[in-house]
């Protein structure tokens, strides 16, 4: 991904090793720095369960709204996404201003 200050988007995980243990430890091998909540194992954690996951990975970016407006997005499409979705953000921010 491209870029971004941390007041643009947020990253978020959901790992579904079998353990809390693993869990912990794929995040520390991983060196992932935003916030991962274990799931319970598999898709049929209750995370995995209502945001309906099938397999791993699974990409969602939600607008300021928690509202789903990408699914799977990944590379190049991701880069756009995201773009898009600040972009809106930002415009969303200048039209309040003005009011």
């Amino acid at each position: 991904m491209k870029n971004h200050t941390a007041d643009q988007f947020a990253i978020v995980g959901v790992n579904s090793e079998d353990s809390i243990e693993a869990a912990r430890e794929a995040v520390e091998k991983n060196k992932l720095t935003w916030k991962s909540f274990f799931d319970g194992g598999g898709t049929n954690g209750p995370i995995a369960t209502r945001w309906n996951v099938s397999g791993w990975p699974t990409t969602y970016l939600l607008d300021e709204h928690g509202v789903i407006r990408y699914k799977d997005v990944r590379g190049e499409t991701l880069d756009a996404a995201l773009e898009t979705l600040i972009d809106l953000w930002k415009a969303a921010r200048e039209a309040e201003a003005k009011l």
